[in-house]
């Protein structure tokens, strides 16, 4: 398999691993690599002397490329920055604020910068600020989430007709099937993120990968729009955020009750009264903790099934 997007990382299978806080540690960029994919270290959970040693720690385990997260709104940033450059990675994904801050700066470096967007807006302003990518995220991801609540289903085609850098899908993908229709939609490859959450690989507690793969279709829902929007499994925290809207709360007061630690209670340290339980609706789909490496060929070999009932009697209406 090879095309844009493998070309461009030098992987054998279009398939990124999202670099989602607290779940995306060098155990699992390193064993998606190893697979085949794109692994990613979630640098925003990070202080710089922990992504320092999981950037070491993953170039030992693995001689594949690998990349790291870089959320613009971090507070340290720039020495995030010094380490990679340091460390001598060749790719990284921006998110979460201008690609136009970093952009020019890390190329100048020889690091291949991929930007994540939840609009078509944003990927042309992306693209106009020179990443070699986009990674266009629909609404149905877990975590941090667009405004507008545009669906993978409906964006990727909308960005797909106007961008002419490679496209990767996000939002909603966690199988074979699901990476084809992603694909035949104008997309070069895909992010997965939740898929892997439930990895043995993720550093997710336990209590959380337990979560979630007993949720069903529904259990999540984006809330929190006038802070962030984040899509979280409904737990007594969210509960009490909902209750908080019916009683017509402020931004203040919706600010205090979120407070400060609640994604790294709820997903690092398997609070799951009190945390925050960030997750995407394909979870309903996800049924069992796995090895990383097993869920990429698993994917792959899904896709390819699928790829070739797209040729079978199936798909013929005219003949």
């Amino acid at each position: 398999m090879s095309n844009r997007i493998t070309k461009l990382f030098n992987i054998k299978y279009p398939i990124i691993q999202g670099g989602m806080i607290w779940c995306s540690g060098w155990e699992l960029a390193s064993a998606v690599s190893n697979a085949g994919g794109l692994g990613i270290i979630g640098s925003g959970s990070m202080y710089p002397e922990i992504l320092d040693e999981h950037i070491f720690k993953c170039k030992a385990a693995t001689n594949k490329p690998f990349a790291v997260n870089l959320p613009m709104l971090y507070p340290d940033i720039d020495q995030h920055i010094e380490t990679i450059l340091r460390h001598r990675v060749n790719i990284v994904f921006t998110s979460a604020g201008n690609p136009k801050t970093y952009t020019e700066y890390l190329k100048k470096n020889d690091i291949t910068v991929v930007h994540v967007v939840s609009s078509l807006k944003f990927a042309l302003k992306a693209q106009e600020a020179g990443v070699d990518a986009i990674v266009a995220e629909g609404f149905e991801a877990g975590g941090h989430n667009g405004r507008d609540e545009t669906t993978t289903f409906c964006l990727i085609p909308l960005i797909a007709k106007e961008l002419k850098i490679p496209l990767i899908a996000a939002g909603g993908i966690g199988t074979g099937r699901g990476m084809l229709a992603a694909m035949n939609l104008g997309a070069d490859g895909v992010q997965i993120g939740s898929r892997f959450v439930a990895s043995k690989e993720s550093s997710a507690h336990p209590s959380f990968k337990q979560k979630v793969i007993e949720a069903k279709e529904g259990d999540t829902l984006l809330t929190l729009k006038e802070l962030t929007p984040v899509r979280l499994l409904k737990n007594p925290f969210f509960e009490s955020v909902e209750e908080a809207y019916a009683k017509g709360s402020t931004i203040e007061e919706l600010q205090t009750l979120l407070g400060r630690g609640r994604a790294k209670k709820g997903m690092f340290e398997g609070d799951l009264v009190n945390g925050e339980l960030e997750i995407g609706q394909v979870s309903g789909l996800i049924n069992e903790i796995k090895p990383a490496g097993i869920i990429v060929q698993e994917i792959i070999s899904e896709f390819e099934l699928a790829l070739k009932e797209q040729h079978s009697e199936k798909f013929r209406f005219n003949d």
